[in-house]
């Protein structure tokens, strides 16, 4: 923009010098009209580049916010992925850890059952042994008694 300014300023300085060399064919009038076109035709012009440039700005910010937009939204979504992933890790390994209760549980009840068995056959034998010593006490005693 600046360029353009510095070169409307030129143009009109060569036009002012341009009218002293042919004074004869031109007035001053006329040197200041064209001189004063320039000096608009360029401030016009500048507008213009002015207005393009914001144009090419407002676009530019434009696509670098859509651009940020996409992104934001990427990480979002790669965050949401990342958090049902992690949460499904979660659930499987709380569902591992109850079937591995549950198994616990069902192993434990069965060495309960099975101690209690064991509990029943001593108690069973150790009964039968106790009726077999005393009958073999019994006997002997008898025996001490009858003297055979």
């Amino acid at each position: 923009m600046k360029n353009l300014l510095l070169s409307s300023i030129l143009l009109l300085a060569l036009s002012f010098t341009s009218c002293r060399d042919t004074k004869k064919s031109e007035s001053v009038g006329d040197a200041i009209e064209n001189a004063a076109d320039a000096a608009g035709d360029a401030v016009e012009n500048a507008a213009d580049a002015a207005g393009d440039a914001v144009d090419s700005a407002v676009d530019a910010a434009s696509d670098a916010a859509d651009k940020a937009g996409d992104a934001v939204d990427s990480a979002v979504d790669a965050a949401s992925d990342a958090a049902d992933k992690a949460g499904d890790a979660v659930d499987g390994a709380v569902n591992a850890a109850g079937d591995a209760v549950d198994n616990i549980k069902a192993k434990a009840g069965d060495a309960v059952d099975a101690a209690g068995d064991a509990v029943d056959n001593v108690k069973a034998k150790a009964g039968d042994a106790a009726d077999n010593a005393t009958d073999a006490v019994k006997k002997e005693a008898d025996k001490l008694k009858t003297g055979i």
